[in-house]
């Protein structure tokens, strides 16, 4: 991914580490901070392309966005990321409803649609930047991650898999990656690629689950099939068939 970006950045070198506000997909801000009703929290799967759009197709999403988190340096660019040296992992920050999705959800997602076994790389893009990682801002959510985590890797071992090798921890910094990085898989004429690779394991219930969604929703994404979110369309799944 890294030299395909060389591109991009030679022709948009206007460009500076302001983001979009506004989603393409959700039509929402991308920077807002949450309500009341609302919470956030920030996941690394690995190319944070793919990992986007998993997240936003969920309904009772508000919105999503492309960054930086986990790291020393403020206000990295995408090179500085890459070079390993600023310790910064590429994230989605996801902010949800509570009413409409659970944070049970969101981690549903987050340790089915990548392999949080691989250390520092995902697939084909190896690099701390793309190493697995959970980092939450409200404290209350704390053991819920965990327990996730927990019943996780209890369902890896059945399949034989090592050990996650997932970040978790608080953090209060958040920088928003590069424009051209913001949805970038609805974006025209974007290279449709993903490196996540699915360990296929699925998470059951755990302690502290609450899930909201339907099962109509999972069947959207299929781990089985090779790149199943590059195939799907950029539309988020409507909650009632």
């Amino acid at each position: 991914m890294f030299k395909f970006l060389k591109n991009i950045m030679k022709k948009e070198l206007n460009l500076t580490n302001d983001a979009y506000s506004f989603h393409r997909v959700l039509k929402t801000d991308i920077k807002k901070d949450p309500n009341v009703e609302e919470d956030e929290i920030i996941f690394g799967c690995g190319c944070f392309w793919g990992a986007e759009k998993c997240f936003w197709k969920l309904p009772g999403v508000v919105t999503t966005s492309v960054g930086y988190a986990g790291g020393e340096k403020i206000n990295p660019t995408y090179y500085e990321v890459c070079s390993g040296l600023t310790g910064h992992s590429e994230v989605v920050r996801v902010i949800w409803n509570k009413s409409e999705i659970d944070i049970s959800d969101l981690l549903k997602m987050f340790w089915e649609c990548h392999d949080p076994t691989q250390k520092n790389r995902q697939g084909n893009d190896m690099g701390t930047q793309y190493r697995s990682a959970i980092y939450y801002t409200n404290e209350s959510n704390f053991r819920t991650i965990l327990a996730s985590k927990e019943q996780y890797q209890k369902e890896l071992n059945k399949k034989n898999f090592g050990l996650i090798e997932t970040e978790i921890k608080k953090i209060d910094k958040y920088f928003y990656a590069e424009q051209y990085h913001q949805q970038y898989l609805a974006s025209t004429g974007s290279r449709q690629y993903c490196s996540a690779s699915p360990t296929k394991v699925k998470l059951g219930v755990f302690n502290g689950s609450n899930y909201k969604l339907e099962d109509h929703i999972w069947e959207n994404f299929n781990w089985e099939v090779d790149k199943c979110v590059l195939r799907s369309d950029n539309n988020p799944i409507k909650n009632k068939i």
